[in-house]
């Protein structure tokens, strides 16, 4: 499972994205694509986010289940904190 949370971005990355993920909620996408599709993926939205900022949260085999990257300038941001991903939200 994908989950990439995409604020401030072109219409146009969003509408590329919508090929590979669906989108119930403006800026949000999610989906189940491979790990090499999702890189390509998160590669494409690194590049075109601009001044906005993207969130990346995907399956891994760990304790919380998932992990967590982050791109741009998100309003959330992570916190590694004795090896869990937390989210923080900056005053």
């Amino acid at each position: 499972m994908v989950v990439m949370v995409l604020e401030r971005v072109p219409a146009s990355l969003r509408g590329e994205l919508t090929r590979w993920l669906l989108e119930p909620k403006t800026g949000v996408f999610v989906g189940t694509v491979s790990a090499m599709v999702r890189e390509k993926l998160w590669e494409k939205v690194c590049r075109k986010t601009g001044e906005g900022g993207s969130i990346l949260i995907w399956s891994a085999n760990n304790e919380q289940g998932f992990k967590i990257d982050f791109w741009g300038d998100p309003s959330r941001h992570v916190l590694s904190w004795d090896g869990l991903q937390l989210i923080t939200k900056p005053k």
